[in-house]
């Protein structure tokens, strides 16, 4: 910053990934915690076909159950030479709309996935969040549970299905009877690179088994099918550190299902009174103490930067009967929405929101 010039933060939001919606309630949530004094921003909707415009900003809550989507505003572009550091009005000529730094709230492909990251990197803009890689390889399940692996972090058992809105939808050996036996049942049937629990469904019989590939394909050809995992659902947040040491921790939060709710598929994060959330959850110190050392280490293994979440089943080991810890996934771009643990997770642990986007902002800058 120059004197007093407000820094100028391009929020980008919305996007062609299943998660349109969830990014801009993210997205209107970020913004309104934002200092005016401080910061000027320039919110930048993505359309669902993959069109930049600029955005008024109004309008991005869930209401009635209707989800926001971004329709329409000027066209807009970014600048592909580092040395414009903005964005481009489309048909007209006004200036360049100089940009200090992003703040990508895009969930889902195309945004959360390396793909922008990549876009921002060739722009010379600082962003918020992970790079390229990261980005990429915690988007993908399959790869997150490698590199995991790779550290000595333990995951449920899954398998990987390719091709999966091929000829795998009806092929009855996509799965062999041993991988079956292996997995047991209940499995969950996910898409390889997606969020906000778009595409699973929960299989408690085989006969539903290629019925729930379809769902999951119909989002991404590559499927994952998940061992259930018994445990207790259990997040954590991790921040880039302010003096750039080791990251810091949130204390962990539990989420519970009310009576009837089977499992956290969307409607129940989103739309549903579905839950009841503990912030912070209920854990032993030792217990929260495993949880943030854990935490810390995938987002390491991960090559994160920034932000990210790490989404934990915490149950019991049956030979041993001590504490198994399990990572599920880890979010580089968690949801900010009102009721998204990541934010709430801060504010329980000293770091009101305003603050939150405050450090990540500020650390983008710093990274350059």
């Amino acid at each position: 910053m120059n004197g007093t010039r407000r820094t100028r933060v391009a929020v980008l939001f919305g996007g062609r990934s299943a998660e349109h919606a969830i990014s801009c309630v993210s997205a209107g949530s970020v913004m309104a915690a934002m200092d005016p004094e401080r910061y000027e921003v320039v919110p930048v909707g993505i359309t669902r076909e993959g069109g930049w415009v600029l955005h008024d900003g109004a309008g991005l809550t869930i209401e009635g159950g209707r989800l926001p989507e971004v329709t329409g505003g000027a066209s807009v572009a970014l600048v592909g030479d580092p040395a414009g550091r903005g964005l481009l009005r489309l048909g007209d000529d006004a200036p360049v709309i100089g940009v200090d730094v992003v703040l990508p709230v895009l969930h889902g492909a195309y945004g959360e996935d390396g793909t922008v990251q990549g876009l921002l990197e060739m722009s010379g803009l600082p962003y918020v969040g992970s790079g390229v890689f990261a980005s990429a390889a915690s988007m993908d399940k399959e790869f997150t549970k490698k590199l995991l692996t790779a550290a000595g972090i333990e995951q449920g058992d899954h398998v990987v299905l390719r091709d999966a809105a091929g000829a795998l939808t009806t092929d009855p050996a996509a799965l062999t009877q041993e991988q079956r036996d292996r997995l047991g049942l209940p499995v969950f049937v996910k898409p390889s690179r997606a969020g906000s629990s778009i595409g699973i469904t929960k299989v408690a019989d085989w006969a539903d088994f290629d019925a729930a590939v379809a769902t999951a394909a119909a989002v991404d050809t590559k499927v994952v099918v998940e061992a259930a995992v018994a445990g207790r659902e259990v997040e954590c947040g991790v921040l880039a550190a302010v003096d750039g040491g080791l990251p810091d921790t949130s204390l962990p939060a539990e989420i519970k299902l009310k009576a009837g709710v089977d499992w956290y598929d969307f409607d129940a994060k989103y739309l549903d009174d579905a839950v009841d959330f503990d912030v912070p959850a209920d854990l032993t110190p030792e217990q929260t103490a495993a949880v943030q050392e854990v935490s810390r280490r995938a987002y390491l293994a991960l090559d994160c930067r920034g932000l990210a979440r790490v989404d934990f089943f915490l149950g019991t080991d049956p030979a041993t009967g001590a504490d198994r810890l399990v990572v599920n996934e880890v979010n580089t771009m968690p949801g900010f929405t009102p009721i998204s643990m990541f934010p709430r997770m801060w504010a329980a642990s000293g770091v009101p929101y305003p603050e939150l986007v405050d450090r990540l902002v500020a650390g983008a800058l710093t990274r350059g």
